[in-house]
C-alpha cells in the first residue's frame, strides 16, 4: 500500500514524539471499559489518556465501546492535537458484539465457512455501530493439544479446515468495500504457533520444526492475508527459544519479504514488556529495540515504545527511517480504512441507538447454533424427541443457567437476548408442565440435596437431559486443564441419574474436546453443545425435538483419555504402527488403543447415509493435470439431512515422515429420503505438496491412498500415482 502524497507530507511534519504516538495502542478509558480481560499494567486514567490522545502520542485505543464517547475521543484527536491525526478503534469481537454466536470452535463444526462469514459479517455490523473500526480476530491457531484452553478460539486441529474458516471470517468481517461504515478491520492472531505450546500450557514455550511450522501453523495466515487482512498480532509465545513478538525472521524476513504484507503488526498485551520475563531481553529499553527492529509497529497498552524508542533513535540503536516505516504502516492501514477522509466513520450515535440486535441477527443466532451441534451418539435412536407424551427431567448446573452461554472472549454480549435451556426447551414443548427442572449439583461443587433431588426427578421420567460440562472460565485464556474431563461433582450426578436406569442424554457444554468417563461415555445419546451463544436454548431444543437435522462434524478429536494428548488425527506415521499382527511392540497405550473416542470429522445424524465405492478419474495423476474422485451418497434414511463429505490422501512414501491421512477437502451435501447424488473433489499437485526436506514446498511423484469418507477413520482408500514432470 503506497501512502497519498498528503500524508507524506503529513509524515515530514511529525515530531518523533508524535511518530512514535502513532505505534501505540492503550486501554480505552475514555468509554465503557471491558474491564478484568487482562493484568493491570501502565493503565492511565481518562484524563491522562485525553491529554495523550490531545498530545498526539496516542495512535489507537482499544476495548472501550460506545459510539457517544468514541466520537468524542476523535473529535480530541481530529481537532484539538496539532497534527489532527484519526485515532484507530479497535476491540476483541471475536465471536459477536451483543448478538454472541457460537464460540469459534463450535462454529467450525459446522464445516460451513460461508456460516463464519455471515456471522463475522453481523458482529463488524454491530461493533461498527458502537464505535468500533477494528477487531482483535480471528484467532487462527492450529491447535491439536485440547489442555489448552484457547482452543475454543480457534477452528481446530486441520489446516485445510482453518484456511478456510480463517478466509471467510477475514471476509466477513472487512465486507467488500473497507471505508464502509459496517467494515471491520480483522486481525489474524497470534502470529505464530502459539497453539503448539508445550503440554497445552498457555504462554509456554513452542519446540517446532520448519516443516510443521511452514505445513501446520503459517498456512492459515497466508489464507487470511490472501482473503485481504491488514493487520497481525504477534503471539506470547517463543519458537524454538526466540519469542515471537521479537522474532524478525518470522515478522520480517517471512511475514513482509517472502509473503508481501504491507500492513502493520501489533503486538498482544504487552508482549513486548513480556521479553524481558523471557529472558531474551535484559531490560525494557532492550525489549522495546527487539521487539520494534524485529516487525512489531504497534505496542499493545505496554508504554514500551514510548518510555525508549526516542533515547534509541537518540543513540542512532534505531534510525529514523525504521520509525517512519513503521507510521507510515499504520497510516496506510488508516487511509485503506478511510479514517483520514472520514473520521468519524463508524461513529454515529443514531446508528447505536437504532441498533436491534434481535431483530437483525436473531435468526442467524439460531441458525448458527443449530448448525453447530454434533450429535456424537445416538443408541437405539434414542433421539430426536417427542414434544409431547413423555415427561423430561433437564437435570444440571447448565439446566438454568445464563452466565455460561457465551464462552471465553465474549466482552459486549446482550445478556437481554441470551435464551437458556429450559426457556428454549419448555417453548418447544406442547406442555412445557412435562418437563420437570432440578439443578442436581453446582458446575465444580456438590449441592446439599442436589443428586436426591435430581435421582427422584430422573426416575419420574421417561428421559432424563443430563446438561453437563465445563463451566465458561474454564476454556479461553489461561485457562489450560491437565484433565480434561467432566468436573468431578458433575460427574457424580451423572453416575446417580444413570443408575436409575432411565434413558439419558448428555447436553455437552465445552470450550474443547473432553475425555467422556463412566455414565457420560455410557449414556444413549450425547450431543456436543459448545458454547453456542444467544439462542443455545432454542437451538439445542430445535435438535433434541428433530425440527433440526444434526449436520456439524467434529474440529477435533475427542480423546479416550486426557493421558493421550496431544491427540489429533493427521498425526505421522511411526516404525511400530498400532496394527492387528503386532501384539505389543507397538505405539500404544498400556490401557487404551492409540485413537479417538470420536475422531475428526466424526458426527451422525436422523438419516443414514450410504457412500458407494469410491471412483478415480484415472489411477495416474499428471504433474500438471487433474484427478478427480467421485462417490456415490445417497440418503438411505426417512428424514431429510446434510453430510459432510470428506476427502483425505496420504503419501505412501515421501523425503518427510507424513501423516497417517490429511484432509484435502470437504462439501457439505443435502439430500431428501432416498436421494442420490454424485459428489466429486478435484484434485492437482499443489494439494499434494508439503516442505520437504530441502525446504523446498513442493510435492513428490510417488503413489497415495485417498478415501472420501464420512470421518477421519472411515472408509476405504483407493491408489493414484503422482508422475513425475
Amino acid at each position: 500500500m503506497r501512502l497519498d502524497d498528503r500524508l507524506e507530507a503529513l509524515l515530514a511534519r511529525m515530531t518523533l514524539e508524535e511518530k512514535i504516538g502513532q505505534l501505540g495502542i492503550f486501554a480505552d478509558m475514555l468509554r465503557p471499559f471491558a474491564a478484568d480481560v487482562n493484568p493491570e499494567m501502565n493503565e492511565l486514567n481518562a484524563g491522562e489518556l485525553r491529554e495523550q490522545i490531545r498530545a498526539g502520542r496516542v495512535g489507537a485505543v482499544f476495548n472501550g465501546v460506545g459510539a457517544v464517547q468514541g466520537r468524542e475521543s476523535q473529535r480530541i484527536a481530529v481537532e484539538e492535537s496539532r497534527l489532527g491525526i484519526p485515532l484507530l478503534m479497535g476491540a476483541d469481537v471475536i465471536h459477536g458484539m451483543r448478538t454472541v454466536f457460537p464460540i469459534p470452535l463450535g462454529e467450525a463444526a459446522s464445516f460451513e465457512p460461508d456460516l463464519a462469514e455471515r456471522t463475522a459479517r453481523a458482529a463488524a455490523i454491530e461493533a461498527t455501530a458502537c464505535g468500533l473500526h477494528w477487531t482483535f480476530a480471528p484467532t487462527l491457531d492450529i491447535a491439536r493439544d485440547q489442555r489448552w484452553g484457547r482452543v475454543a478460539e480457534a477452528a481446530g486441529e486441520d489446516v485445510v479446515l482453518g484456511n478456510a474458516f480463517s478466509a471467510a471470517r477475514v471476509r466477513g468481517f472487512q465486507g467488500s468495500d473497507l471505508t464502509a461504515d459496517d467494515s471491520m478491520l480483522a486481525t489474524p492472531k497470534h502470529f505464530v504457533g502459539y497453539g503448539a505450546v508445550m503440554g497445552g500450557l498457555d504462554y509456554n514455550s513452542v519446540e517446532i520444526s520448519e516443516g510443521t511450522l511452514r505445513d501446520v501453523h503459517l498456512p492459515p495466515f497466508k489464507a487470511a492475508l490472501d482473503a485481504g487482512a491488514l493487520t497481525v498480532m504477534s503471539a506470547f509465545n517463543d519458537i524454538n527459544g526466540v519469542p515471537a513478538s521479537a522474532h524478525d525472521g518470522l515478522l520480517t524476513d517471512l511475514l513482509r519479504g517472502e509473503w508481501g504484507f504491507k500492513g502493520f503488526v501489533v503486538s498482544d498485551y504487552t508482549a513486548d514488556f513480556e521479553l524481558v520475563a523471557h529472558g531474551f531481553a535484559g531490560d525494557d529499553r532492550e525489549a522495546t529495540k527487539l521487539s520494534f527492529t524485529a516487525g512489531v509497529d504497534m505496542s499493545m497498552q505496554s508504554g514500551l515504545y514510548a518510555a525508549h524508542l526516542p533515547d534509541l533513535v537518540a543513540s542512532g540503536e534505531v534510525s529514523m527511517d525504521v520509525i517512519d516505516e513503521g507510521v507510515r504502516r499504520v497510516f496506510a492501514v488508516k487511509q485503506a480504512i478511510g479514517l483520514f477522509d472520514n473520521p468519524y466513520r463508524s461513529l454515529d450515535p443514531d446508528v447505536e441507538a437504532a441498533l436491534d440486535p434481535k431483530a437483525l441477527h436473531g435468526d442467524l443466532a439460531l441458525d448458527a447454533a443449530r448448525r453447530s451441534i454434533v450429535l456424537l451418539k445416538n443408541d437405539g435412536d434414542l433421539l430426536p424427541l417427542r414434544k409431547s407424551g413423555q415427561k423430561l427431567a433437564l437435570i444440571g448446573p447448565y439446566a438454568r443457567d445464563r452466565d455460561n452461554i457465551e464462552g471465553c472472549w465474549t466482552l459486549f454480549g446482550d445478556k437481554r437476548l441470551h435464551v437458556n435451556l429450559e426457556d428454549g426447551l419448555r417453548a418447544a414443548l406442547d406442555d412445557g408442565d412435562a418437563l420437570d427442572v432440578v439443578d442436581g449439583s453446582g458446575m465444580e461443587d456438590a449441592i446439599d440435596g442436589g443428586i436426591e433431588a435430581a435421582v427422584e426427578a430422573a426416575r419420574n421420567a421417561d428421559v432424563v437431559l443430563l446438561a453437563i460440562g465445563e463451566p465458561q472460565g474454564f476454556s479461553g485464556e489461561a485457562q489450560s486443564r491437565t484433565q480434561i474431563v467432566v468436573p468431578s461433582a458433575q460427574q457424580a450426578l451423572a453416575e446417580a441419574v444413570a443408575a436409575t436406569g432411565t434413558p439419558v442424554v448428555v447436553l455437552l457444554r465445552h470450550g474443547r474436546a473432553l475425555a467422556l468417563h463412566g455414565a457420560v461415555h455410557d449414556a444413549q445419546a450425547i450431543l456436543a453443545t459448545w458454547f453456542l451463544g444467544t439462542a443455545t436454548g432454542p437451538a439445542v431444543a430445535e435438535v433434541l425435538f428433530g425440527d433440526y437435522n444434526p449436520s456439524a462434524r467434529l474440529p477435533v478429536s475427542f480423546p479416550r483419555d486426557s493421558g493421550q494428548q496431544p491427540l489429533y488425527y493427521n498425526r505421522q506415521r511411526t516404525g511400530r504402527p498400532e496394527l492387528p499382527t503386532m501384539s505389543e511392540f507397538k505405539s500404544r497405550w498400556r490401557e487404551m488403543p492409540n485413537s479417538a473416542l470420536y475422531p475428526f470429522g466424526h458426527g451422525l445424524s436422523y438419516t443414514r447415509f450410504v457412500y458407494g465405492d469410491i471412483e478415480l478419474s484415472a489411477d495416474t495423476l499428471d504433474w500438471d493435470g487433474t484427478l478427480t474422485v467421485s462417490v456415490t451418497l445417497r440418503n438411505d434414511g426417512s428424514r431429510f439431512g446434510e453430510e459432510v463429505v470428506q476427502l483425505y490422501i496420504h503419501d505412501r512414501v515421501a523425503s518427510r515422515v507424513r501423516p497417517i491421512r490429511e484432509l484435502k477437502d470437504f462439501r457439505k451435501v443435502a439430500l431428501a429420503p432416498g436421494a442420490h447424488t454424485t459428489v466429486s473433489f478435484t484434485l492437482h499437485r499443489d494439494q499434494l505438496a508439503f516442505t520437504t526436506r530441502s525446504g523446498a514446498f513442493a510435492a513428490e511423484p510417488g503413489l497415495f491412498d485417498v478415501w472420501i469418507a464420512p470421518d477421519s477413520e472411515a472408509g476405504t482408500a483407493e491408489q493414484f500415482t503422482l508422475l513425475k514432470a
